[in-house]
């Protein structure tokens, strides 16, 4: 095969480092410090190459990125160079290009250092992260936004250890999926996956839930029954809304996770636990400890590496995609929804205090006017806002009013703009606007003639605020 072949300018201590490699079950390449691939191993070729494509002599950034440019220069982290500055390791998530479309690729780049210790090639190993999509997807964790990349990489960087993680992040962000990517990233992934919803145990049921009862323990036990720490053995153990635990039981979880041994309700009996733990919570836990409603030493116990869950309102990037995969995963044969612009545009202008489960109750309803297959702006909830228009907002365009060449002092705000400037200015405009503007509210609000709580009133009024 030509991708085979080591390019010609690789220096002959190179030559020995990728015969080694090739025996790797991984895919890996060899780079030269100006970003040229040298050499692939067969597992890269197989996973990563494309038949009849050439990437051998070819910058990594070229084939990976389609950049034109090295990842530091493009926005991205760049591994090589940190690796340079190092003279050691590091370790990024990126999204690739592969034959099969845009995927999550755990990089790991280690430089080659000769005797004086300058680097003379790379060794680059990639491995496909399988428990998220970076393109729209049936199942599973959907998302490419840096927030959510940076959450992803932090569950990649924990999976394969034991160290209990603490997911943090408001209600409706995905904590159960982040949790099963966790243990699908661990050497437990083959064990169970358990969930216990703490927010829907009573302080009474708790204790016999999570540790089960013997025989004859209280009235109605007419059964041994094993409790869902038994369940996870040799798996993960997710604990669900920990914020809710009452105080009592905090103490024997807290026994549990330190001691590793737990006694079903009614036994005199020791039992051994061998789970992972993962928890999550939508409350203030650290607050909690300050007010006395949650143990300190528990929190420290659970809390070993917290991962923090973008809300979605910081990945608005992501919705289009996101919208696509729940349409995917209540599609069938006859009747097939797409989103047409002016409603995706609405979708992407709201704030989602309900984050990806009140994006997916929207969609769930919007479905049912969508008689013929396309959801439309009309659709939407009423707090979403109403255009005089079903335009698409792409395609609006602001209509501002022509100013004077002279304007007096008394009409000018802070920052020279005319008061008057888009009192006239229809809601179409100030949405488009809104939506493209880069820069702060208060210099939105400056840039149109309007005060910053003038502008906040009338986004609200929006459903853009």
């Amino acid at each position: 095969m030509p991708n085979k072949a080591p390019h010609p300018t690789a220096a002959p201590q190179v030559q020995a480092l990728i015969s080694f490699l090739e025996h790797e079950a991984q895919p890996m390449i060899v780079l030269d410090p100006d970003y040229n691939i040298l050499a692939a191993n067969t597992a890269y070729q197989r996973q990563f190459g494309t038949v009849g494509k050439a990437y051998i002599g070819h910058k990594c950034y070229q084939i990976s990125h389609h950049y034109d440019v090295p990842c530091d220069q493009a926005g991205e982290h760049c591994p090589m160079k940190k690796a340079f500055e190092l003279k050691g390791p590091d370790r990024v998530l990126h999204i690739h290009h592969t034959p099969r479309g845009p995927e999550h690729v755990d990089v790991e780049l280690r430089p080659i250092l000769d005797a004086d210790r300058a680097v003379v090639a790379y060794v680059e190993r990639l491995a496909t992260v399988r428990n998220a999509s970076a393109r729209p997807s049936a199942e599973g964790l959907v998302g490419r936004s840096p927030a959510f990349n940076t959450a992803l990489a932090a569950v990649q960087r924990v999976g394969p250890s034991m160290l209990p993680v603490l997911l943090l992040g408001e209600s409706g962000t995905g904590k159960e999926l982040f949790a099963h990517a966790v243990h699908e990233a661990s050497e437990r992934a083959s064990g169970p996956f358990v969930v216990v919803d703490c927010s829907g145990l009573t302080e009474t049921l708790f204790e016999s839930e999570l540790f089960g009862y013997e025989k004859g323990a209280f009235t109605g036990a007419n059964t041994r029954k094993k409790g869902l720490v038994e369940t996870a053995e040799g798996g993960t153990l997710f604990l669900d809304e920990m914020g809710d635990v009452p105080l009592t039981m905090q103490v024997k979880l807290l026994r549990l996770i330190e001691s590793g041994v737990f006694r079903r309700v009614g036994s005199v009996e020791t039992q051994q636990a061998n789970f992972r733990l993962v928890a999550a919570t939508h409350k203030p836990l650290q607050q909690m400890v300050a007010d006395g409603r949650f143990r300190q030493d528990l929190y420290y116990r659970i809390s070993a590496f917290p991962v923090h869950l973008p809300p979605l309102r910081e990945r608005a990037a992501d919705i289009p995609m996101l919208v696509d995969s729940f349409l995917q995963r209540g599609a069938n044969a006859r009747h097939r929804v797409s989103v047409e612009p002016a409603a995706m545009a609405r979708l992407q202008a709201h704030d989602w205090p309900g984050n990806i489960r009140e994006l997916r109750n929207v969609l769930d309803r919007a479905r049912l006017f969508a008689d013929d297959g396309i959801i439309r702006a009309e659709h939407m909830p009423d707090e979403f806002g109403r255009l005089s228009s079903l335009q698409p907002l792409q395609t609006l365009q602001p209509q501002l009013p022509q100013l004077p060449s002279a304007v007096s002092p008394a009409e000018l705000l802070p920052g020279g703009a005319p008061r008057s400037r888009l009192k006239s200015t229809s809601d179409e405009a100030l949405t488009q606007r809104a939506a493209t503007f880069p820069g702060t509210r208060r210099e939105l609000a400056t840039e149109l003639g309007l005060s910053e709580r003038t502008l906040y009133r009338r986004l609200k009024a929006l459903g853009l605020a």
